[in-house]
């Protein structure tokens, strides 16, 4: 079936501003010039739920945008390993950048949308792993698993996984393609890996619960971007981080009253077990802080409150650094992502009090959930004020489908984060 892209209106035999319309030749999309990336993207997506599996794009118009926009509301989580997609002509560099997406931001959704019986946190790290060393020889890693952590002194990643029979992991990887091992490190990356969250002893209702195998969305965002930089030609030394850990209930599992001391001596008392991500950050933020990267990105599925704020339409972001935020903001502009500023201020991080530790890791009542939760991880970066970007990632999944998108993983911020790496100086 060939699929072709008009800018003049449908003929009213397909109703009033009909999106699409068909004839011998094919299906075409027609589209308004102001709106046309997002009506290929919804034409994409009502194409696959008719049961429409073999195209071809043919015809004017088909650029790299457009290929990958309506691949964006085309794919589907069931469909997409039998769908069959010829892509219009495109330059070489066009294409080029069009099959890094294809396997590279692909990855990030399959791996999110595995179910969490099939992804234990060493497997997500050793996917990991595997698709950042599939990008280049100069990558080294290594894994540090169950009690070594401990011994390691990495208290929250430990003390959240320990409830679980599969042990926490963290993935340390250095992409170095200087090959100088004294080379400066441009940026650590840190990404949330809770490959399930039960939320512990304050245990998820069903309905909360059904998605949590999404919850290692940000150790995928921050993958997928730091493999499509390398894709692209990033030439400076970056470090990646995944926390990787399950939250469930077990008679080894952390619980309300519990202390936390880490390595830089902070002691958190637990309020929440549900609070966990922020739990397993810390550590890998103490470890990009100690790297004396000149730029920290973290990645997380932290709260629930920044999908109220911001719905699944955008990934939100809170820095306390503006400069940094916006830079960040241009990139999401440029590539076709939506990201959303939050409000993070000094006051924000004293509304987390104990009176047995020096920080609880909830917040007070009736305040603002996200802005609370990039507070706490504050305390575990030295200069939180300069070059450090929270990302907490509300439009990663969804959990049913839209007019845009299948039910599912989105690979939403791995364009926009790659795009950050290579500004970064």
């Amino acid at each position: 079936m060939s699929v072709f892209l008009s800018s003049e209106p449908a003929s009213e035999l397909w109703g009033k501003s009909a999106l699409l319309s068909y004839s011998d030749q094919g299906i075409t999309i027609h589209y308004k010039k102001e709106h046309r990336l997002g009506a290929i993207q919804r034409a994409g997506r009502k194409i696959e739920s008719q049961g429409i599996y073999q195209l071809q794009l043919a015809g004017d118009g088909w650029d790299l945008e457009a290929n990958w926009h309506f691949w964006l509301g085309y794919r589907h989580p069931k469909t997409h390993q039998t769908s069959k997609i010829t892509w219009s002509k495109l330059s070489k560099n066009d294409k080029q950048e069009l099959q890094h997406r294809l396997s590279i931001i692909d990855w990030s959704r399959d791996i999110i949308n595995q179910p969490a019986e099939d992804q234990s946190p060493m497997q997500l790290a050793e996917r990991s792993a595997e698709l950042l060393a599939a990008q280049s020889s100069h990558i080294h890693y290594q894994f540090i698993a169950g009690e070594a952590l401990k011994d390691k002194n990495y208290m929250g990643l430990y003390t959240v996984g320990r409830g679980s029979v599969r042990p926490p992991v963290l993935l340390e990887l250095d992409y170095n393609p200087t090959q100088d091992s004294n080379a400066p490190i441009l940026a650590c990356l840190v990404g949330k890996g809770i490959t399930f969250d039960s939320g512990g002893y304050s245990l998820k209702p069903s309905s909360f619960m059904e998605s949590m195998r999404a919850d290692m969305g940000g150790a995928a965002l921050v993958t997928g971007a730091l493999a499509l930089a390398m894709a692209r030609g990033l030439k400076q030394r970056v470090k990646l981080y995944l926390c990787c850990a399950d939250n469930l209930v077990s008679g080894d599992a952390f619980k309300l009253g519990d202390i936390i001391r880490y390595r830089n001596n902070v002691t958190v008392e637990i309020d929440n077990t549900d609070a966990e991500g922020r739990l397993v950050l810390a550590d890998g933020l103490l470890c990009a802080d100690k790297d004396n990267a000149k730029y920290i990105i973290d990645c997380a599925t932290l709260t629930g409150a920044a999908k109220v704020a911001v719905g699944n339409d955008y990934q939100s972001l809170l820095s306390f650094d503006d400069k940094f935020a916006n830079q960040l903001l241009h990139c999401a502009d440029s590539e076709h992502e939506a990201f959303w500023q939050l409000p993070l201020a000094e006051f924000h991080r004293g509304q987390f009090p104990s009176s047995f530790a020096d920080i609880a890791n909830s917040g007070l009542p009736n305040t603002a959930g996200a802005s609370t939760a990039a507070a706490f991880l504050s305390y575990f970066v030295k200069n939180y004020k300069k070059n450090w970007l929270h990302i907490d990632c509300s439009a990663t999944f969804r959990k049913s489908a839209t007019a845009l998108w299948a039910t599912g993983a989105t690979g939403v911020g791995v364009r926009s984060l790659a795009n950050l790496l290579m500004q970064l100086k």
